[in-house]
């Protein structure tokens, strides 16, 4: 147990740390640790509660770089993605689950780093389909990042406004989430066991928020996102095998 409370307390740190540098990193790195040590659908909203409270911190560190305007197209859509992806929850079994968010992990990290070049769209299509795909993801695997990163690129978005609208977007998809699936009852039932892990990551959050104002300084933005991108497809590998373990067992 200290080991698995470590393990997720380290990865909060990071993802904050990644987050603070390069806009997004705490539900890429978050979620396919929660995922591994506490399984699927617990995992995903714990991830969901920890990118809630990253996000809120940050926003205020940032409020003067946000693009409102931009926010206020997106957001309101991101319900759209939301609500299916939280009766997938439901439906699904963990194997299943673990299986699905290990996949889509892997095609949307994926998809959107190893592409060099995206077509120009027009910013409102654009943001209406981000927002989409964005609760979908944030809701049924806890990593929204890929769906906006694209958004980004299609509309040549500059890296500062990018990353500091990131995070009432994040917030809003994350409490979406959160309320989605508590009233289509896909919110898991509590775990006592989880507890002091659940109470070690949230507690870690406003440290690695703190750790990531003073290193986001030293490190690239482009490093970040390559860490970023190597510790999630090492994390939905894992994820993408115990799922199918699990299945050709049953």
């Amino acid at each position: 147990m200290e080991s698995g409370i470590a393990l997720a307390v380290a990865a909060v740190l990071l993802g904050c740390v990644l987050q603070r540098t390069s806009g997004m990193g705490v539900g890429l790195v978050v979620s396919p640790a929660l995922v591994l040590l506490i399984g699927p659908a617990q995992g995903v909203l714990l991830t969901n509660a920890t990118a809630v409270v990253s996000a809120a911190l940050m926003t205020v560190a940032v409020r003067s770089d946000v693009d409102w305007r931009r926010y206020a197209r997106i957001a309101p859509v991101v319900v759209l993605g939301a609500l299916p992806a939280a009766v997938l929850v439901r439906a699904a079994g963990p194997g299943w689950l673990e299986l699905i968010i290990g996949a889509v992990l892997l095609v949307s990290v994926g998809g959107t780093t190893l592409l060099p070049r995206l077509p120009e769209v027009p910013e409102r299509p654009a943001g209406l389909a981000a927002g989409i795909l964005g609760g979908f993801l944030n809701t049924a695997v806890g990593v929204a990042s890929p769906a906006f990163l694209a958004y980004a690129r299609v509309t040549s978005w500059g890296h500062r406004g990018f990353a500091a609208t990131l995070q009432p977007i994040f917030l809003t998809l994350g409490l979406v989430s959160i309320i989605v699936k508590v009233l289509l009852g896909s919110a898991p039932d509590a775990d006592l066991s989880s507890w002091p892990l659940m109470l070690a990551v949230m507690a870690a959050v406003p440290v690695g928020v703190l750790l990531g104002g003073v290193l986001s300084r030293r490190f690239s933005t482009t490093g970040a996102r390559r860490l970023a991108v190597g510790v999630v497809v090492l994390g939905a590998a894992g994820t993408l095998a115990r799922g199918a373990v699990q299945l050709l067992g049953a």
